[in-house]
């Protein structure tokens, strides 16, 4: 992506942390969403209009992690395409209505990639970024240009251009997520343990999960991470 949009590493991150803490996916390998019900309403005409799952008002969103595929899940009953739009997905929360500038022939295709590896979901940002025509501010750091193309106009509500300029300058000035403690952290989290957040630093909690798994195998217990622990951590496929 760094090389694709010719951006440092430090601008990458920092979207990716302010967008979802830096990770794509779910303890139960679901991708990340937010479901957003005011695109559903919008999308829909109004007809399923609740004040929950569609209303004119965004918002609503309650719960994160699994709650918000219950929601999806009830637009899905009602009209799928719409309801697959209205939810954005993934390390950098692409909502699914702009499939197309994410790459993708249909909302379906979209999800169906989200669904497969972080990597999919990484290169739809780039598209993403790059259909819009906003890489140009990431390279210049200009937040408040690029958080209103990617966020949208309200973006300085929630401080988005600030929260990325605070990423930003945090992973200039220190390390960026060492890949192989993230993957480690990922692995461990679908296998019910708890490495703590999946930022790519191997604390303390890090070291814990990997002992407890270690000491789980009847391995020796050391609370490092090397390629043999990630291949023995490494989840089977999903089923197609």
């Amino acid at each position: 992506m760094a090389q694709t949009l010719s951006v440092g590493a430090a601008s990458i991150w920092a979207v990716l942390e302010v967008e979802t803490s830096g990770c794509g996916f779910l303890e139960d390998r679901r991708p990340t969403i937010l479901y957003e019900r005011h695109i559903f309403h919008r999308l829909t005409g109004g007809r399923f209009d609740d004040g929950d799952i569609s209303s004119p008002v965004c918002g609503g969103y309650g719960a994160f992690g699994g709650h918000q595929y219950d929601r999806l899940n009830r637009a899905i009953a009602l009209d799928s395409n719409a309801a697959l739009q209205s939810a954005s997905w993934g390390l950098g929360q692409i909502m699914g209505e702009n499939f197309r500038e994410a790459g993708f022939a249909s909302v379906e295709d979209m999800v169906s990639a989200m669904s497969d590896s972080e990597d999919a979901q990484l290169a739809a940002v780039a598209a993403f970024i790059s259909a819009r025509g906003f890489a140009s501010a990431l390279r210049a750091q200009d937040w408040s240009t690029f958080a209103r193309g990617y966020n949208g106009p309200a973006y300085a509500k929630n401080q988005y251009d600030i929260r990325l300029r605070g990423e930003f300058q945090k992973f200039c000035n220190g390390p960026t997520p060492d890949l192989r403690a993230r993957t480690a952290q990922l692995y461990l989290r679908y296998r019910g343990f708890s490495p703590g957040p999946v930022d790519g630093v191997p604390g303390h909690l890090t070291r814990c999960a990997v002992s407890q798994f270690q000491q789980q195998r009847g391995l020796p217990v050391t609370g490092e991470i090397d390629d043999a622990l990630i291949a023995m951590l490494a989840p089977p496929a999903i089923p197609a």
